[in-house]
């Protein structure tokens, strides 16, 4: 478990369900980000249980009110990921529902993440890329100290189009130490 000032973030839980399935369900969510919005409580379930069942795939929580938002990670290189990347290397990924978009929440997750990353996991580098047209991704990267690193074209998305996607970076050298 992960806690920030408005958010802790923690593995999932099949009681989650419901929470996933009203923001995951949203069709502005997933297919900006390359996966199908969720159909039912039962598929956010299995969801659950296989893709956030990974290790460091976290709910997104709001402290006021213990519900699940959203959703970030961290990938390695012996797993899915769009990043080339070595060993000691990763990727973090994120979503949040429609509703707290705008308030900041997302870059927050993102820095407690990269804080794992790079004061836990020792880390050299963490990726974090969007698809052309995902503003709000673009703004996270440059918010949380990524640079700009290369541009994939006709990449195929999960949902089986091809896309062009921005791939940010940002070193151990880079990374801001605590304050």
């Amino acid at each position: 478990m992960i806690e920030t000032s408005r958010l802790i973030l923690r593995p999932w839980q099949d009681e989650d369900a419901a929470s996933l399935f009203r923001y995951a369900s949203d069709s502005d969510i997933g297919p900006i980000a390359g996966w199908p919005p969720h159909t039912s409580v039962e598929h956010s379930l299995e969801i659950i249980r296989t893709v956030f069942s990974a290790p460091e795939v976290y709910a997104v929580v709001l402290k006021d009110t213990g519900e699940p938002v959203g959703c970030c990670g961290i990938m390695f290189a012996d797993s899915l990921h769009t990043a080339d990347m070595h060993q000691r290397e990763a990727e973090i990924g994120y979503w949040i529902g429609k509703p707290y978009w705008g308030q900041g929440l997302i870059p927050e997750a993102v820095e407690a993440l990269l804080s794992r990353c790079f004061n836990d996991l020792a880390l050299d580098a963490v990726w974090c890329g969007y698809y052309e047209g995902n503003a709000k991704s673009k703004r996270v990267c440059e918010k949380c100290g990524f640079k700009f690193h290369h541009t994939n074209c006709d990449i195929l998305s999960p949902l089986g189009d091809k896309r062009t996607e921005h791939l940010y970076l940002l070193t151990k050298e880079d990374y801001p130490q605590p304050r």
